[in-house]
């Protein structure tokens, strides 16, 4: 049981790991940006006065943060997914994503960046379809609007092969 994944909402005393946990995954993405820099950007984010229209779930194991991801509900719009390196590529960020999905029925859509192939494949790998290109405001690097739909269920009687 020690090495249960267990997704829980954010806690105020997540906050200093949360954030460290952010710095060290960007700036491995993108060492060329000194994300350092902005870790008070993020906890802002994580706890200002707007994060109540946001809803934060923290994956964790064994008592400590592997990742966490961030939503707004009201826009259907997914801020952040961040996972540890040493979580990448395993269970932790699909878990995540999984959960922002489920309580977006309407749907979700994200921008990630352009130049984070992993992230791109790993979208659309979970259905994410590029939508539009854009341009991040804070970086000037070019991103993709990529969106993900409930797939549409056929009407009663059409799709389905007729046993002989």
């Amino acid at each position: 049981m020690g090495d249960q994944l267990i997704l829980r909402p954010l806690r105020p005393a997540d906050m200093p790991a949360l954030a460290d946990l952010w710095v060290r995954s960007w700036q491995e993405t993108m060492p060329a940006i000194d994300f350092a820099a902005r870790r008070d950007w993020i906890v802002g984010f994580l706890a200002g006065p707007e994060a109540g229209a946001r809803a934060t779930l923290v994956a964790e194991r064994d008592g400590t943060p592997v990742g966490f991801v961030t939503t707004e509900p009201a826009r259907r719009y997914l801020h952040q997914l961040v996972v540890a390196s040493s979580a990448k590529g395993g269970a932790s960020g699909k878990a995540l994503l999984d959960a922002a999905k489920r309580d977006a029925a309407d749907g979700l859509m994200l921008d990630v960046n352009q130049d984070n192939a992993r992230a791109v494949r790993f979208y659309e790998r979970e259905g994410f379809v590029r939508e539009s290109a854009g341009v991040n405001a804070a970086s000037g690097l070019k991103t993709w609007r990529m969106v993900w739909r409930l797939p549409l269920l056929p009407p009663a009687g059409e799709g389905v092969a007729a046993k002989p």
